[in-house]
């Protein structure tokens, strides 16, 4: 696999979050001439197929990496694909889902919908004969008929990085826990994180924070900076960041203040997050993950198979990995979202949902 420098592919995700960030983003689809042959009736004429993808969040290279993979996989199959983050606006983000509720677009996918105005919007796209992928978000939408709520496995996630914290220091260790309620997946990270402390009581949770922004790394990195200066050395042995915009603050605070002696243990990956865990120094231990351009992609297929009308579950988790430093660190090349692959042994790799006709539509509409 050809090799790239880590941060080339950095500054490449974060044009990439420039161009997508707060915009309809959609580019040209790609076209050919004549009817596709062996693939379902609703493709086969090679009529345009317009998707918009919606996020909440955004601001972060998981982000960037999401939507791309989305877009990438529409756009491989012949669809026209917009995309739009909210940057946690929540205001911004149901007038983005009303204002594609009356335009002409086919099939959405909505990303971090947390709250109940989520689930009423998506009823209305549905009863409108819109076909929906949610991905994170209110639980409720997998009792919506039709709709399929797609998840990163958010259990395993929090497990496995919590296991290795509570293994690395035997079960005795002061921690601070950064989370932000409100969010689905945090719910249930934050259940795991419960469950851990009640059946290891030498973990004790010194403090608790977390803000979910445009600029949320670092908000973190200054009240991060501001506890280390309440806490001295001996009190913090880790940190347990419940998603990467967080850990990566964490990092910049730690490292600032000289404060090695505290890990961080963490949840999701990215370039951002691969160059700062393999710099040296770094107090990046682990970071568990599912790779988001991955995840948009699943879901891309899912809503292929809903307009074909073909049979979806109600909701679907993606498997999770745990990413060590050592691991990283020990390549001969930087590694980056492109060669991960090469460390971690099926990353990035999945034929969930992935039909022969969609290979069909792929190589039709190939460049």
């Amino acid at each position: 696999m050809k090799k790239r420098n880590v941060r080339n592919v950095f500054v490449s995700a974060i044009a990439a979050a420039l161009l997508l960030t707060g915009c309809g983003g959609g580019g040209d689809t790609k076209t050919a001439s004549g009817p596709v042959q062996g693939v379902p009736e609703r493709f086969a004429k090679g009529e345009e197929v317009k998707i918009k993808v919606i996020r909440k969040i955004g601001g972060d290279d998981h982000t960037a990496q999401f939507l791309a993979g989305a877009k990438a996989e529409g756009e491989a199959l012949g669809f026209k694909v917009d995309v739009f983050t909210a940057n946690g606006d929540t205001a911004k983000f149901h007038d983005a889902i009303n204002q594609g509720l009356q335009q002409d677009y086919d099939g959405f996918i909505i990303s971090h919908g947390d709250d109940a105005a989520t689930v009423e919007d998506v009823k209305k796209l549905v009863d409108k004969g819109k076909s929906v992928v949610t991905f994170d978000s209110n639980p409720d939408l997998a009792q919506v008929e039709g709709v399929t709520l797609t998840s990163q496995d958010d259990e395993a996630l929090a497990t496995q990085a919590l296991d290795q914290l509570v293994k690395d220091h035997n079960g005795e260790a002061n921690i601070v826990y950064l989370w932000v309620d409100g969010f689905p997946p945090m719910v249930r990270r934050n259940k795991v994180y419960q469950e851990t402390l009640k059946a290891n009581p030498g973990i004790k949770e010194v403090e608790r924070f977390g803000v979910a922004a445009a600029d949320t790394s670092m908000q973190t990195q200054n009240a991060v900076a501001a506890m280390l200066n309440k806490h001295p050395k001996g009190e913090i042995d880790a940190i347990f960041a419940t998603w990467d915009a967080f850990a990566i603050g964490a990092a910049r605070a730690i490292k600032e203040a000289g404060r090695d002696e505290i890990k961080i243990y963490g949840i999701d990956v990215s370039n951002a997050d691969l160059q700062e865990i393999q710099g040296e120094g770094s107090p990046w231990k682990y970071t568990a993950a599912v790779d988001p351009k991955l995840i948009g992609e699943v879901n891309m297929r899912l809503l292929a198979k809903k307009l074909a009308d073909e049979e979806t579950p109600a909701t679907y988790d993606l498997e999770a990995s745990l990413i060590s430093q050592e691991q990283l660190q020990a390549s001969k090349n930087p590694v980056n979202m492109v060669n991960l692959a090469e460390i971690i042994d099926g990353w990035g790799k999945s034929d969930a949902f992935e039909e022969d006709w969609m290979k069909k539509l792929k190589d039709h509409y190939k460049k």
